[in-house]
Parts: C-alpha cells; structure tokens; sequence
C-alpha cells in the first residue's frame, strides 16, 4: 500500500458516499516513522501530516517545509499544557484540545498575541477512563466554556474503543458537531476511514496504511 493507493480509496470511499473528495483531508500520520519514509511521502505530493509529539515534529518539520512548501501540520497526540507555546507555533491544526487547562492555557497565548491553529474538541465517546477525550455529556458545557474563553473550535475528534464498532462512535460524532454547529470531523484511521468518509469525516489520520508498521525500537 502507500499514499497514491490510500488516495484512490478515499476518492472510492466519496464516491460511494456520494461526497465531493475534495470535502475529505488525508492527514499523513508520521510519528515515529523513518526520515527515508516520509520523505518518500512527501515527494509523491502529499502534503498534509500528523503527529503526536511535540518534541518530535520540532526536530524535523522546520527544515522539511523549507524543502517541502505548502506542508500543513497538525497535532493528534495529547498535548501538554508546558509545550502548548511551541505546538501553536508549529501547528496549522490541534485536533486534541481535551481540558480546561489546556483551553485556558491557548485562550492565554492568543490574548499575547498568537494565531492559533485550528482547533478540535477530542470527545471520549467510548466513555473510556483511560482516554483522554471531552466525555458527551460535557461537551456542550466545555465548548460553552471555551466561547467565554474567547476559543472557536472548528471540529471534534474521536478515537473509538480498540475493538470496538467504530461506526456508532462516528455517528455520535457527528451528531455531535451537527448540534454544536461545528463543521469539521476527525475520525478514520488505517483500519476504518472509508467507513468514516461514509459517516462525514472531513479529516482522516492515516499512518501505517502509508508507511508501514511503526519500529519503537
């Protein structure tokens, strides 16, 4: 498989969805892949990518926009609060705003004067204690929360429970936004996103279909 292949499945997935492709951004999920990996990625046209660290996407993505313009960044790993200053200067899009803390600590950086990035509600809607995520039934008092803090979410975001059904998870979702009157939805990744394309993603995180299995080492 690869970036072309996992293309032409989303264009299918529209097509059967009878959605426009263009409604639907592959996010290229890097983290934690070989230089060699994304660089092949990159010089087949893709350019739009995911990470979850922080640390990691400051060591490479700088020099790599240089080389590679146009790349758009976004955040789908936890974010601590400490490193909130550096993500809004890296980041075009955080998909994982998931506190209060962390909501006030944004509303603090662009009262000094920075831009921030897109931001999405990540919802726990497998109600998992171990997930970071917004739980449903306060979301609406979070994203209440967020307006007074002068915050404008664009989307949510959801990780359905390993195992489970996604399909309920991304109807929720959708739900969801629809009610808040929030346009965009990240939710998809490998092993499901033509199945979130047919329930309204607009933004599918994509990794090992890309660029193979991940080396922890």
């Amino acid at each position: 498989m690869g970036v072309l292949d996992i293309q032409a499945r989303i264009r299918a997935a529209c097509e059967q969805a009878g959605r426009d492709p263009e409604t639907v951004t592959l996010i290229a999920v890097s983290k934690v892949q070989p230089d060699d990996r994304v660089l092949a990625v990159l010089d087949a046209g893709q350019r739009v990518f995911g990470e979850n660290y922080v640390q990691e996407a400051q060591g490479k993505w700088p020099g790599w926009r240089v080389s590679y313009p146009g790349v758009s960044l976004h955040m789908i790993g936890p974010l601590q609060s400490n490193k909130a200053r550096v993500a809004v200067g890296l980041f075009d899009a955080i998909h994982t705003l998931d506190r209060m803390s962390l909501a006030r600590k944004l509303a603090g950086l662009a009262a000094d004067g920075a831009v921030l990035p897109d931001l999405f509600v990540q919802v726990n809607t497998g109600d998992e204690p171990q997930k970071a995520g917004v739980l449903v039934d306060e979301l609406p008092g979070f994203l209440s929360a967020c307006a007074e803090l002068g915050l404008s979410p664009r989307g949510l975001m959801c990780i359905p429970p390993e195992g489970a059904d996604p399909v309920p998870h991304f109807r929720l979702l959708r739900s969801l936004a629809a009610d808040a009157g929030l346009p965009l939805l990240s939710m998809g990744m490998s092993a499901d996103f033509q199945a979130a394309i047919a329930e309204g993603a607009t933004h599918v995180r994509v990794g090992s279909a890309i660029f193979g299995a991940r080396d922890y080492g």
